[in-house]
C-alpha cells in the first residue's frame, strides 16, 4: 500500500444538496401522471359502416395469387448440363441428352418460361447426345462390330 490509500477521503463540495428523506427505489412512483399511458381513450366517431350494403368488397380481402414459377427451363438446362459431363466419360448418358431436349421444348411452349435457358438446354443437350454418340461408334468400331 502506499501513502496515497492511506489518505482520508475529501469532503463533498457545497454545490451537491444532501438527500432529504428516504431514497426512493428504482421504479417507484414519485408522483406526476395519475393515469396509465396505455388507459383506455373515448370513442370519439364511429367506424362501422351505417348500412350493410356499405360494407367493404371481399374482393379487397382475397389473397393474391401467387406468381407462376417458371422451373421446367431450370431442370431442363440441369439435366442437359448433367448428361453432358456424363456424356464425356461413358456413352450410354444419351438418354439423359433426350430427357433434357424433350423437357426444353416443353419449357419453349410454356409461355412463362425462361426462353433463353430452353434454348441452352437444348443447345448443351445435343451436345450430350453427341458426345454419347461418338462414344458408342468408338466402342463398336473398337469391338469390331462394322467389320
Amino acid at each position: 500500500m502506499t501513502a496515497e490509500d492511506d489518505r482520508p477521503a475529501e469532503r463533498s463540495s457545497g454545490d451537491l444538496a444532501p438527500v432529504v428523506g428516504e431514497s426512493l427505489l428504482p421504479g417507484e412512483h414519485r408522483g406526476g401522471f395519475s393515469r396509465l399511458p396505455t388507459g383506455p381513450l373515448g370513442i370519439t366517431e364511429m367506424s362501422a359502416p351505417l348500412e350493410p350494403s356499405e360494407a367493404p368488397s371481399t374482393d379487397s380481402w382475397a389473397m393474391p395469387t401467387p406468381p407462376l414459377r417458371s422451373a421446367l427451363s431450370g431442370w431442363a438446362l440441369g439435366i442437359a448440363i448433367l448428361g453432358l459431363v456424363v456424356s464425356f466419360f461413358v456413352g450410354w448418358a444419351f438418354p439423359l441428352g433426350l430427357i433434357a431436349i424433350v423437357t426444353a421444348v416443353m419449357a419453349l411452349r410454356r409461355p412463362i418460361e425462361d426462353r433463353a435457358m430452353g434454348i441452352w438446354a437444348i443447345c448443351i443437350a445435343a451436345a450430350s447426345v453427341v458426345y454419347s454418340a461418338g462414344w458408342l461408334v468408338f466402342a463398336a468400331y473398337s469391338a469390331s462390330l462394322f467389320s
